[in-house]
């Protein structure tokens, strides 16, 4: 195997210029750079990764844990966190953490031993102190989906309650007065104020929210299913409901369909998130988009410039959704 003395002396140039260049110092000129960069390659050279990291005392690695691996929406995060940092020249360390306070703690500290440059984190069951204490620490984080005050220029996040609140908007400004309401799991902050902007709009339209309409699912499609019977099953009638995510919606259409209801003539449909299975499930599905992959990409941007000194990157904290329209929602039938 090829060493760093070989390469300095087929290049000419001394170690510590060799160096430089596994580093992408940018002292080094570009005629120099060719000449090691062409050294390497003709001696089959890979930089051991474990002594860059100590002549530069960065890994170029950074860690990121997400609630679960799998699913549409985790899928759409990480890869936009992964393109931004590949094309930086950085790789990241993935761990799950399946919104447990046990199992997040020590995804954080496996990826911690894994000495990378900072972490990027989509926690839902530790506590905010921890995560303070956190960043009060050796260890630089970032959060998406999750706002602390105090950790208010770490943090990328959605406003929940806006979507929630526009997503009912729209079924009322369509004429429904009788919504049923479909949410994730209340014990997260995302579910919760999702339905605090449901309850919002209902206020505002001068209406009330019947209780025995909302049922509370884990945002999977199989739980948007089990939801939909619970709330047939009430027998109590209406015309429109809200979903927290898009994965329960789907789950709700399904079952609307088994009880011979017609989507949106009989029911309309709204959900929250805008995976790709909107645009292709039967029919197209009213959302709120949450741009997941541009926030993914924002926190590697926070990490880019923060970490890595990349200044001229701009960044941006809080996401706003938008409503799409599409076909699952129509104006209530007249009579």
């Amino acid at each position: 195997m090829a060493t760093i003395y070989q390469v300095s002396e087929l290049a000419g140039v001394s170690l510590a210029t060799v160096s430089r260049v596994m580093n992408n110092n940018a002292r080094v000129s570009e005629n120099t750079r060719n000449k090691v960069l062409a050294a390497m390659e003709q001696l089959g050279y890979r930089p051991n990764s474990i002594a860059q990291s100590l002549a530069s005392n960065r890994s170029n690695s950074v860690g990121i844990l997400v609630s679960e691996l799998h699913g549409p929406f985790y899928g759409e995060m990480l890869s936009g966190i992964e393109n931004e940092c590949r094309a930086a020249g950085k790789h990241v360390i993935i761990a799950a953490g399946h919104s447990e306070e046990a199992s997040e703690k020590d995804g954080i500290e496996f990826l911690i031993s894994r000495s990378c440059d900072a972490l990027i984190l989509h926690v839902e069951a530790v506590s905010d102190d921890y995560l303070i204490k956190l960043a009060n620490g050796n260890m630089p984080i970032v959060l998406i989906n999750r706002f602390i005050p105090q950790l208010a220029d770490n943090c990328i996040s959605l406003d929940n309650e806006l979507g929630g609140y526009l997503a009912t908007k729209q079924l009322l400004q369509q004429g429904h007065t009788q919504l049923a309401y479909m949410a994730g799991p209340m014990w997260k902050s995302d579910a919760k104020d999702r339905y605090h902007g449901h309850l919002r709009a209902m206020t505002e339209h001068g209406l009330s929210f019947d209780p025995a309409l909302l049922a509370e699912g884990d945002f999977q499609d199989s739980s948007g299913s089990a939801c939909m019977q619970q709330l047939l099953a009430k027998s109590i009638p209406f015309t429109a409901l809200v979903c927290a995510n898009d994965e329960m919606a789907a789950g709700a259409m399904e079952v609307a369909r088994t009880h011979g209801l017609n989507v949106p003539q009989d029911l309309s449909i709204v959900g929250f998130d805008n995976l790709i299975l909107a645009r292709y499930i039967y029919p197209k599905l009213t959302t709120i988009d949450y741009p997941i992959g541009e926030m993914g990409r924002m926190a590697a941007r926070w990490v880019l410039k923060n970490i890595y000194q990349q200044q001229a990157l701009q960044l941006k904290n809080v996401f706003e959704p938008v409503l799409v329209c599409r076909d699952s929602a129509s104006a209530i039938a007249a009579g």
